[in-house]
């Protein structure tokens, strides 16, 4: 029965599945889970590709973290295989390693450095910007105008649809640069994969007799028919859930388009960067890190846009100041009738795979102290935007 629901949770992927199985689990509440998609994952979805190839339907998805308990709680639901997550850039018919490390400044300047002489180079290419206000800046106080307009410009437009001068700082302040030749593309001590695949880890989550699964169903079709007797979970567009009444909030999307190869592999690593002309940000193969064996091999190639499923938040000015706006309405919400934003796209905030699922399990703690204390605190107050 749809009206013996304790939690309702809207979206089925990550943050979700999570809070689910930890309600279910944890506190023996019943839940109902509601997804429009026909799958469980979220962005998060692997599935065969028609050659037999699994393949991540809505871009790769790098597994990794520096918290050992996240790799503990989820170890419960799959077991991993080890992962090396290496980028290439193609850069004038070159591949360079990226982020950029010793390696990607010896072949691009053409000279022998040590840390300490690329050092001093990268000290004289940049530009002496104290306090970068926006991501282009940011870059260039980094490592100047020539590393900028090879590895982040065109890219970077492209991805976003604005240029980098546009972007807050953090955009581009993600990306490290090294001074050392680890090629990896993060340093984080546990990178892996779910042997199975995520799609595989997130069903064993809601494999539980108080967790119900409803796909293929609209969550504004039916929040006004369930009313939970404890509370609603809602990871999807902040603006959506309030019928873009304050206006709409922008998001990129991305469109794939999928390539099988009668090959075991044809990059020399998982990912290649295209930062020159053409609509084209990324190729992606992702046999190399899911330790799949098959004779075929599939190439993602990735197009952005700004129509299609929301994927990424816009980090602008204006994005963040209409976002604040919302979470005042969220905020008020949560008191009024319960209801936690919780995710990507329901705090409008980047976040990487074990990000998004640490976020989830805040969420849960939450819960636990609201409904063990009777306080009623809104979880979006306690997650300010970066």
């Amino acid at each position: 029965m749809l009206d013996d629901v304790d939690l309702l949770v809207c979206g089925a992927g990550p943050v979700g599945c999570v809070l689910a199985e930890r309600a279910a689990r944890v506190l023996g509440w019943r839940v109902l889970v509601v997804d429009r998609r026909s799958h469980l994952g979220g962005n998060c979805h692997d599935a065969p590709h028609e050659s037999g190839v699994l393949v991540h339907r809505y871009g790769p998805h790098y597994f990794r973290t520096r918290d050992e308990g996240l790799v503990r709680y989820l170890s419960r639901f799959t077991e991993w295989i080890p992962a090396k997550y290496e980028v290439r850039s193609l850069v004038r018919g070159t591949l360079y390693p990226f982020p950029i490390n010793l390696t990607t400044l010896e072949t691009f300047f053409g000279s022998k450095l040590t840390p300490e002489s690329a050092r001093v180079l990268l000290d004289r290419e940049r530009e002496k910007i104290d306090r970068p206000r926006n991501s282009e800046e940011y870059v260039l106080s980094r490592v100047g105008r020539r590393l900028y307009d090879a590895f982040y410009r065109d890219y970077t437009l492209k991805q976003w649809g604005r240029p980098a001068a546009d972007l807050d700082p953090e955009v581009c302040g993600r990306i490290p640069v090294r001074l050392d030749r680890d090629d990896r593309y993060v340093d984080h001590p546990f990178q892996m994969m779910p042997r199975a695949g995520f799609t595989a880890m997130f069903r064993r989550m809601l494999r539980h007799r108080r967790i119900r699964v409803l796909l293929d169903q609209d969550f504004r079709e039916i929040r006004h028919l369930i009313l939970p007797r404890k509370a609603t979970i809602y990871a999807g567009p902040i603006d959506e859930y309030f019928d873009h009444r304050l206006g709409r909030l922008p998001y990129r999307s991305l469109s794939f388009d999928f390539r099988a190869i009668a090959a075991e592999r044809v990059q020399p690593c998982v990912q290649i960067n295209f930062p020159g002309a053409g609509p084209i940000t990324r190729s992606v193969e992702i046999k190399h890190i899911t330790g799949q064996v098959h004779p075929m091999t599939v190439l993602s190639l990735e197009r952005p846009g700004d129509v299609g499923e929301p994927y990424y938040p816009v980090p602008t000015s204006a994005s963040r100041a209409l976002y604040e706006r919302y979470r005042t309405l969220a905020e008020h919400e949560t008191r009024a009738n319960r209801v936690y934003f919780c995710g990507r796209l329901a705090q409008y905030r980047y976040f990487n795979t074990d990000e998004v699922i640490q976020e989830a399990l805040g969420c849960f703690r939450l819960l636990q102290q609201r409904f063990a204390t009777g306080l009623d605190r809104s979880y979006s107050s306690r997650l300010q935007p970066s």
